[in-house]
């Protein structure tokens, strides 16, 4: 087989040296973004996946010469911005990802990218706040701010300024802010006898986010209340931070470092003890799975964690297949439209919260699996709202043709996007956890 031809074999991903030296030299940087242009130039196979690579072929196009060499290297980074990292690239579409001689990891090319421009000090302010997902948090569940917040994020003048300083999109639908947040008063049972199965381990220590800790924590209190009716002894992880894909996607590695080091030896001793480690949220679960251990490859730690990771419903699913899970449900869903996001996708775990739902008696899902445009913030941003909001209209229309009762998805930002690109819809916006808590009964 020519290296022409694309490689069949399943693809493999090479560990990332982000602190060596010529990882930030530009010089190095400007060939191999060439090179690998020009590979996808002569496929263009991703050109429906997202705006960067209609971008990318834009500006081949209307280059002075139709080819790579045509298009001015400061140009490249209108491509690197539009690239907001789901993978999908990467692990279902191109033909010349590793083992191929080509070796083309484009995801992983736009972030070295995205590294080098904030090691130049050209990242945003807007950008790095986005980015503080902690920071943010702690600061708008605090009592006394958080109506104050919330409120803001509904006011049109608000909004208004908030589009014309910050660059937040004035109709983006923004998450609210809970007070008391979801650690403050999560309550684990760890009082039940522990049952190993051959495919689980018995107990499990959650890893709450900062999402579902400072947005939605209903999520968290579902995920508990589904352990507790399963007999599954539950820990909180006593030691958390962001779990630094905010701060990944935006290029700053040190920072990615940091939080690494305050999350990883209080999980891996979790793992170590035998627990499975669990997020309710895609992109955490991906940065512990995939992320960390390629950028800190053979740090033990971060191997056990990564081994010791499972989403939700990829738990739940091999719990039932050990014949250790409860299918006592009470209430049946009717029609579910499910949408399975990005990050979901590239974890290769297959659709476990559609298999899991489908157990339910009188449930009908429908799975839509395809990108939903928003990303953690790419779709906030005032210069990409418009975009995230074409990317997703295919999702949109899929998600409401058959009429649903509730619309889902395991990223509550993709099913807030979808809920918001669909209009007007008599389908209730519910997280898969909480439609299997409302199945039980409980």
């Amino acid at each position: 087989m020519s290296v022409s031809e694309g490689s069949l074999e399943a693809p493999t991903r090479h560990a990332l040296d982000w602190r060596a030296p010529e990882f930030y030299d530009q010089s190095k940087l400007d060939a191999e973004l060439t090179r690998v242009f020009d590979i996808c130039h002569g496929c263009r196979r991703c050109v429906s996946l997202c705006t960067a690579f209609p971008k990318l072929f834009d500006l081949i196009d209307e280059g002075t010469s139709g080819e790579i060499d045509g298009v001015a290297r400061q140009d490249y980074e209108q491509v690197v911005d539009r690239c907001y990292l789901c993978d999908m690239c990467y692990m279902s579409k191109c033909p010349y990802v590793p083992p191929h001689a080509w070796n083309v990891d484009f995801p992983h090319l736009m972030l070295r990218a995205k590294a080098v421009k904030f090691k130049q000090g050209r990242t945003t302010a807007r950008d790095k706040l986005l980015s503080a997902t902690d920071a943010i948090g702690k600061l708008a569940s605090i009592p006394v701010v958080v109506k104050f917040v919330n409120a803001a994020n509904r006011t049109p003048l608000v909004r208004a300024a908030m589009d014309k300083s910050l660059g937040v999109h004035r109709e983006r639908v923004l998450p609210e802010y809970a007070s008391p947040t979801f650690r403050a008063r999560a309550a684990p049972d760890g009082s039940f006898a522990e049952r190993k199965g051959a495919r689980t381990p018995g107990k499990v220590a959650v890893f709450a986010t900062c999402y579902v800790n400072y947005n939605e924590p209903g999520i968290g209190h579902d995920l508990l209340q589904l352990l507790a009716h399963n007999e599954i002894p539950a820990v909180l992880a006593k030691q958390e931070a962001c779990c630094g894909m905010p701060k990944l996607e935006l290029g700053d590695m040190d920072a990615v470092a940091r939080l690494k080091d305050v999350n990883i030896p209080a999980l891996a001793r979790l793992a170590r003890e035998g627990y499975a480690i669990m997020s309710a949220i895609p992109s955490c679960t991906l940065m512990f799975k995939k992320e960390l251990p390629l950028l800190f490859a053979g740090d033990a730690e971060v191997q056990a964690v990564a081994d010791a990771m499972f989403d939700p419903f990829e738990y739940l699913v091999l719990r039932h297949r050990d014949g250790l899970l409860k299918t006592d449900f009470k209430h049946a869903l009717g029609r579910v439209s499910y949408h399975i996001p990005c990050h979901s996708r590239v974890q290769n775990i297959g659709q476990k919260t559609r298999d899991m739902l489908t157990l339910i008696p009188g449930t009908e899902v429908a799975s839509v699996e395809r990108c939903s445009g928003h990303d953690g913030t790419w779709g906030v941003k005032k210069e990409y709202f418009e975009q995230s909001m074409k990317i997703g209209r295919p999702v949109f229309r899929q998600m409401g043709a058959t009429d649903p009762d509730y619309i889902a998805s395991d990223c509550p930002i993709a099913a807030r996007h979808i809920q918001q690109g669909m209009g007007q819809t008599r389908a209730q916006k519910q997280h898969p956890l909480t439609l299997l808590r409302m199945a039980y009964g409980l």
